[in-house]
């Protein structure tokens, strides 16, 4: 460690692994029945929000999910999610997820640090470090979902899910404009040099819905997302409406689906997690 500072420090060079960090990370992916990375070609397009509320549509169906926020710079899951506090070490001296609820538990690198307002100040291999001690030292246990939250664009952490976890698929969140579309296509062309699969597109703030006169604003356009999955033989997953509750509810770490059980946006995110569950 070239320099600390309160909390997490510069660092050039991963710590020394334990005996067989690869053994260790099969051994826990074995367990896990299917991986999908959740990514976004450019920022703001609210991946993170459809990763949280995927994975809890996902989980009142009655699967087990695990929620890993790989987004090392900036972690938003824990607070999306209401989850306070570091994470525990259970009696077979592995890290213990946080419980949202008995279907649904995450990890975050926020959920081992003392000060949430630090700066994580890493270079590539750290994060590699990082996001396979992520797998390997964690008892995820038995799932049906693992749901990986990365960053945006097409940097270290989605390549390093690309090669830790070699049977991940990717669902890729849009918002309708052109401008995100462009960068929806290299995403896709990411995948396709790593050799991931796609598993589908998702495009998110789909238009809004008037809460006075219910009548539908296309702030942002429609309809992009699903005309570029069809343009690139992609499964198209949906489309969520734009809801300022969404928003709302994240900052509140109180789950959107729980508190607005009629909104198009919790059945959006059910019919995308009926058409996700096709994979089993």
């Amino acid at each position: 460690m070239a320099h600390t500072q309160s909390g997490i420090g510069i660092m050039d060079k991963p710590p020394q692994q334990g005996p067989d960090p690869q053994e260790k990370v099969k051994k826990s992916l074995a367990q896990i029945k299917n991986k999908l990375i959740v990514m976004s070609g450019k920022g703001g397009v609210g991946k993170s929000s459809v990763s949280v509320n995927m994975s809890i549509a996902l989980a009142n169906k009655g699967y087990k999910v695990g929620l890993m926020d790989v987004d090392i710079h900036g972690p938003d899951i824990p607070r999306m999610l209401g989850l306070e506090g570091v994470l525990d070490v259970t009696s077979g001296q592995k890290l213990a997820p946080k419980k949202f609820s008995d279907n649904l538990a995450a990890v975050s690198i926020e959920s081992l640090t003392l000060n949430k307002d630090d700066a994580i100040i890493w270079r590539g291999p750290i994060k590699h470090s990082a996001i396979m001690q992520f797998i390997s030292d964690v008892e995820w246990g038995d799932l049906d979902f693992l749901i990986i939250d990365s960053p945006p664009g097409t940097g270290d952490e989605p390549l390093t899910v690309a090669q830790l976890i070699n049977d991940a698929q990717a669902v890729i969140v849009t918002t309708p404009q052109e401008i995100a579309l462009a960068d929806v296509r290299k995403s896709i062309n990411f995948c396709k040099t790593v050799n991931m699969k796609v598993y589908g597109i998702i495009e998110n703030m789909s238009g809004f819905i008037c809460p006075h006169c219910s009548e539908t604003v296309d702030i942002f356009g429609s309809g992009g997302g699903e005309k570029t999955a069809k343009d690139t033989g992609i499964t198209f997953l949906g489309r969520v409406p734009f809801d300022p509750n969404v928003v709302t509810c994240g900052d509140a770490g109180k789950s959107f689906q729980d508190e607005h059980k009629d909104s198009a946006v919790t059945k959006a995110f059910i019919e995308i997690a009926d058409k996700v569950s096709e994979i089993l």
